[in-house]
């Protein structure tokens, strides 16, 4: 009889770390960019198109939106139709990445924006919205600052890991109170990589690192070079 019970009792722990199991790997797959569920929904996305006379299946966003939010795929046009369901990965299915659209005017192309970095800049905001005002540190541009982080209560200043490199990018604030993220570090490294063929001073640089992965660079502003370093700065625009 004891053996029958431990018996039992062992499945039942089996049980438990089985379903304890089961939504970490159901996690992994939410928080997974996969290449060939991005294929899956630029197919979808140009089937559309052909279908709807040049018509993006888009969620209509305003002219303020900044530009890598501005377009983001809605997948209740296009499925299911011409794709099952959302990829596992995507917002609307519990994942971590928002499904958008770049070069939507010539050649339109599904990337993502990986949504993760909102709870650290929501975090931020928060603490700011408490003290009752932003507790600028330094000018770094014009319109960008960065902030006295132990005013706030930070022991280390909270940064954002970058989908490009893997690496923590640190963020700045404007003079509006709107938080960015501080893509320099990555825009570095991509100048070094591809180089600068096609720009010019002045040109929003932040193709490069949207070219040459399957991402977009979330909670951005503008970047260009400067002429003489090559050295990725801000561009001193009021457009996102």
């Amino acid at each position: 009889m004891k053996k029958s019970y431990l018996g039992i009792a062992f499945a039942l722990i089996l049980m438990l770390l089985s379903g304890c199991a089961y939504p970490q790997e159901e996690l992994a797959k939410n928080q997974t960019p996969y290449q060939d569920q991005l294929k899956a929904v630029q197919t979808a996305v140009d089937s559309y198109r052909k279908d709807n006379g040049g018509m993006l299946p888009i969620v209509t966003k305003g002219v303020n939106t900044p530009l890598y939010q501005r377009y983001p795929v809605d997948f209740k046009k296009i499925s299911p139709r011409y794709i099952a369901d959302p990829p596992g990965n995507a917002f609307e299915n519990g994942g971590v990445f928002q499904y958008v659209l770049v070069n939507e005017e010539t050649k339109p192309e599904v990337k993502l924006f990986d949504l993760r970095v909102a709870d650290t800049i929501r975090e931020l905001r928060l603490k700011i919205k408490m003290d009752g005002y932003p507790p600028f540190k330094k000018v770094i541009a014009a319109n960008v600052y960065s902030l006295d982080y132990k005013k706030l209560g930070y022991k280390q200043p909270p940064m954002a890991l970058s989908p490009f490199t893997q690496k923590r990018l640190p963020l700045v604030i404007s003079g509006e109170g709107e938080i960015y993220i501080d893509y320099r570090n990555d825009l570095k490294a991509a100048i070094k990589n591809v180089g600068l063929s096609g720009y010019k001073p002045g040109d929003d640089i932040r193709p490069l690192l949207v070219n040459n992965s399957m991402f977009v660079p979330a909670y951005s502003v503008p970047y260009t070079f400067d002429a003489d370093t090559k050295e990725p700065v801000f561009l001193e625009k009021k457009n996102k």
